[in-house]
């Protein structure tokens, strides 16, 4: 005879709502799981926590408790009074406009400084991807040729400035803007050209990257300020920040070839043959199918080479165009100011970090859009 389980009257649901967490509850429930789940990982906490507070006390203490903001003309001796027992910041006010534009002549920094805006102001519609149009392009075009007014002057009432005059900001905004408008373009005609099936292109691409990335990017900017004028027929001479601009470009390109590839060789082989099967042809296929997934796919090695590049403009010191942390080093070249360099590099390195940071949110962002749903 079978004998029959007994079922208890009153049975339990399968599955109940979970009960909502307040918000201590759930960061008691994280600082449980990631750095109280154990003995060990509790003391490596506390002692972080405590190295941690002692930092942020002594950087308060240093930064703002106990610093001078500012001082009469180019007297520093309230600042040396502190024997480095709290910041100078007073060196900023004095020196920020030689630091962000360099020798251009004081009385003509609206016109680098206009120009900074109007490169921000460029950055951050493109980043939008409501003007993601064709008049976008025009926008650019137009505005870099203002920007070029602008720096240069010579009309409108403006007085002519060289290029050896310019410095500061604006020359690592230019220099880094166009190198990546310029690099990024190359980049892709590089990445195909490596996996064209023309011998001759595939070998002329591979030896470009090949000999680019297999030198520093200091050994490019001495070719492009010294060697380069020697092939150069008599009379004939290009300006510094040009030919370090063309090396910038070079450099860029090479780099981002090799990241582009990755991507492309991500994208499925069905995605190519899709194509082939609708009747496309090459620049098609590349154009509206296979490229976007590859950019897609490779977004955040994208966005790390484009930071990169951005903070190796400051190697452009070395053939002796001054560049924003160049202005910074030979701004406390004034003996009145020569302790204070640490307030400058922390003044220069939020400087560069709000334009890394932002490439670094946008990127997010980008992901964000591109993950599939």
């Amino acid at each position: 005879m079978t004998s029959i389980a007994h079922i208890p009257e009153d049975p339990l649901p399968l599955s109940r709502p979970r009960a909502r967490r307040t918000l201590g509850g759930q960061i008691v429930v994280w600082l449980r799981a990631n750095l109280f789940a154990s003995i060990p990982s509790t003391i490596v906490t506390l002692l972080l926590v405590a190295l941690l507070g002692k930092a942020c006390v002594s950087l308060w203490q240093w930064g703002i408790a106990n610093a001078v903001w500012i001082v009469a003309g180019n007297d520093t001796a309230a600042c040396r009074a502190l024997r480095g027992l709290g910041a100078c910041w007073a060196v900023i006010p004095e020196k920020y406009r030689f630091i962000l534009f360099g020798t251009y002549p004081f009385e003509e920094q609206w016109r680098p400084a206009l120009a900074v805006l109007i490169f921000i102001l460029l950055f951050v519609l493109s980043s939008r991807r409501s003007f993601w149009r064709k008049e976008l392009i025009l926008l650019w075009a137009g505005a870099l040729i203002i920007i070029g007014l602008l720096m240069w002057g010579g009309i409108f009432g403006m007085s002519y400035v060289t290029q050896d005059r310019w410095g500061g900001l604006p020359v690592t905004l230019i220099l880094a803007t166009f190198g990546l408008a310029f690099g990024f373009p190359l980049g892709i005609l590089v990445a195909l050209g490596r996996r064209s099936k023309l011998p001759a292109i595939r070998s002329l691409c591979v030896l470009y990257v090949e000999l680019i990335r297999g030198v520093p990017l200091i050994s490019l900017l001495f070719m492009a300020s010294v060697m380069f004028p020697l092939f150069m027929p008599d009379g004939v001479n290009i300006d510094k920040l040009l030919r370090a601009q063309i090396a910038f470009v070079l450099y860029a390109g090479a780099y981002l070839a090799e990241v582009v590839r990755g991507g492309l060789q991500a994208v499925p082989r069905g995605q190519y043959e899709a194509a082939d099967a609708l009747g496309l042809s090459y620049w098609q296929k590349n154009a509206l199918i296979v490229l976007p997934q590859a950019i897609r796919h490779v977004i955040p090695p994208l966005v790390n080479t484009f930071i990169a590049f951005f903070k190796d403009t400051s190697l452009v010191l070395i053939i002796g165009i001054f560049d924003l942390l160049t202005t910074a080093k030979t701004a406390i070249i004034d003996p009145a100011w020569q302790s204070f360099s640490v307030e400058v590099y922390v003044f220069v390195g939020l400087i560069y970090f709000a334009f890394c940071f932002a490439m670094s949110r946008y990127s997010r962002s980008l992901e964000s859009q591109a993950a599939p749903r």
